[in-house]
């Protein structure tokens, strides 16, 4: 059962106070060029109509409804000759599970990762600590193969698995070390740089196995990985999600996805959710001779083989607006004036935060209990943020509140700090109360 969004005693004023109406919001950016929306009788009756009302909680579908309303090829703002553009993260927000872990997992079971050029682990990212790299030469060591025997050699197999999903050796020692934690998280990276040696068609064909396999599999599926590693082994599409993409588009919207996995993993599974993968953008890595090399390319001041800045919490800010919205340079990683973000964002994890920050008109956060996303939705400063449970499986309620004012930010070299609104202004602690049960 989904409970009832309750007030918060941490927050001065009511949510209903603060959760200004969508059309407010397109008033308020008049300014910036987009057009006051007409009153609801004075619109145009066919709009397309969002279908699938399970799952939505509140009012969330209505608002959703507005913006379409107000800012598609029906709505006031029609005909200024630029689209609308929605920007949706991918794992956990269009989907239900990680197609980057799939993958990883299929990877590691088919035996398809290839060997470090010249067995050094270093080469598979410039973030490895010593104990990790010797770590990894140790428990895969060289041989005549092209590809690592994962699929064999459990031993290799849990010690990427250490590294990829926890972050640590197999011993417990930090895995990673040395990197910005608002523009790269290393394990997500290490998955597009372990695709080294592979075309992306063929990585696009080992992604789409996996697709099928997580997809055939009952829901709550698990597969043993390495030695006895019980990983996740089914994903599914929301089809509340698919409904909403189908209909902004219709609306005229420009779609589009963002994902910290690997892009030619993203682009296996966007069209099932109605996008195109020319409109998916994901941790995109540089070429020679046609074949992935472990370097990354990047974004704003960061230079292809930097590996510095994915797509990942201020990095997806970076990779939106240059290749969304055509920003070059270091001016890709700042705030862009209004007309020049998304009108409409949504996201499940801190990785999202950003992005979500910069939509202009609406931004849907799916509640997986992620400190500082949770904490700027629920304060809703600016009445943009509406929040909805999981629509499979919905995470229950934090019982402790949501540690806004003291830890709730991780600053670039990992320092815990409060989370701060726009004027410097800190969130209070939040409570949560949008959960299913």
């Amino acid at each position: 059962m989904i409970h009832r969004r309750q007030e918060s005693s941490s927050v001065s004023t009511s949510s209903t106070a603060r959760r200004l109406p969508v059309l407010a919001a397109a008033l308020s950016l008049a300014a910036a060029g987009l057009a006051a929306a007409q009153p609801a009788e004075a619109r145009t009756p066919h709009c397309p109509q969002l279908t699938i009302s399970a799952g939505w909680y509140g009012d969330n579908q209505a608002r959703l409804q507005e913006l379409i309303d107000t800012y598609g090829t029906c709505g006031a703002g029609a005909g200024h000759g630029k689209k609308p553009v929605a920007v949706f993260d991918w794992d956990n927000t269009v989907v239900k599970n990680d197609v980057g872990d799939a993958t990883m997992y299929w990877l590691l079971r088919h035996s398809k990762i290839q060997r470090p050029v010249r067995g050094d682990w270093h080469t598979t990212s410039r973030y490895l600590t010593y104990d990790a790299a010797a770590s990894l030469a140790t428990a895969c060591p060289a041989g005549r193969s092209t590809t690592l025997p994962t699929a064999t050699d459990t031993r290799c197999a849990d010690e990427i698995l250490a590294v990829y999903g926890e972050g640590r050796t197999g011993k417990g020692a930090p895995a990673f070390a040395g990197y910005d934690r608002r523009t790269i998280e290393p394990s997500y990276a290490w998955l597009a740089q372990l695709l080294h040696g592979w075309t992306p068609a063929q990585v696009r064909a080992f992604a789409s196995a996996a697709r099928t396999q997580n997809l055939n599999a009952p829901a709550d599926a698990v597969q043993t990985v390495g030695s006895n590693t019980k990983a996740t082994a089914w994903v599914r599409y929301y089809d509340q999600q698919r409904d909403l993409i189908r209909t902004l588009k219709k609306a005229g919207f420009d779609v589009w996805i963002t994902s910290a996995s690997p892009e030619p993993v993203v682009d296996a599974w966007a069209r099932g959710a109605g996008v195109d993968p020319d409109h998916a953008v994901g941790i995109r890595s540089t070429t020679e001779h046609g074949r992935l090399t472990s370097h990354l390319k990047g974004c704003g001041a960061a230079k292809d083989g930097d590996d510095s800045m994915i797509t990942y919490i201020d990095g997806k800010r970076c990779w939106i607006n240059q290749e969304i919205f055509g920003v070059r340079g270091a001016a890709a990683e700042k705030v862009q004036p209004a007309a020049r973000r998304q009108v409409f964002a949504a996201g499940d994890s801190d990785t999202d935060v950003s992005f979500l920050r910069d939509a202009t008109g609406l931004r849907l956060v799916l509640n997986r209990n992620k400190n500082e996303l949770m904490c700027r939705a629920y304060d809703d400063s600016d009445g943009r943020w509406i929040v909805n449970p999981m629509f499979i499986e919905p995470k229950g309620q934090k019982v402790a509140p949501y540690p806004c004012a003291t830890t709730g930010y991780t600053e670039h070299d990992g320092t815990p700090a409060p989370v701060r609104r726009a004027d410097g202004s800190v969130v209070p602690n939040q409570r949560d109360s949008v959960y299913g049960g």
